[in-house]
C-alpha cells in the first residue's frame, strides 16, 4: 500500500507516517526497477507497527523508547518476562509523574487561597 492509504488505514497524518519512517520506527520498500518515482511500497506489517506506536505514545513512551521498544519486540528479542518488566517500568515512571503533579496542583490550589485572602 502506499503511504496515502497507509495514513487513511491508521488515522496518522502521512507528514508524521514520513517522520515516524526518518527516525527509523520502520520502513516502506522501494521498487528498484523503477526510477522515476520515490513511491514506497508498505506491507501490512507496518499497521501494526503503527498501531503499536500510536498506543505506545499515548501511554507516555518517548520515540526513542518506541524506536528500542520496536526493534526488540518485532525480531523477538523480548522474553515475556522482559515485555512486561518494559511495562511495569513505565507504570512505575506515570506514577512518579501523578505524584509531582498532585504536589504541583495542591501547592496551586494553596496560592489561590493565598490570594483570596490577601495575602499574596
Amino acid at each position: 500500500m502506499l503511504i496515502n492509504e497507509l495514513s487513511k488505514r491508521t488515522g496518522v497524518p502521512i507528514p508524521t507516517l514520513r517522520y515516524y519512517e526518518n527516525y527509523g520506527l520502520f520502513k516502506g520498500m522501494t521498487d528498484g526497477k523503477i526510477k522515476t518515482n520515490n513511491y514506497k511500497d508498505y506491507d501490512e506489517s507496518i499497521v501494526e507497527k503503527i498501531e503499536m506506536i500510536k498506543g505506545a505514545k499515548e501511554a507516555g513512551f518517548t520515540l526513542s523508547e518506541i524506536k528500542n521498544l520496536i526493534d526488540s519486540w518485532f525480531n523477538k528479542r523480548l522474553s515475556k518476562e522482559k515485555k512486561i518488566t518494559v511495562v511495569y517500568s513505565k507504570i512505575t515512571e506515570i506514577d512518579n509523574k501523578i505524584r509531582q503533579l498532585n504536589k504541583v496542583r495542591k501547592l496551586l490550589s494553596e496560592c489561590i487561597v493565598d490570594i483570596e485572602k490577601g495575602n499574596c
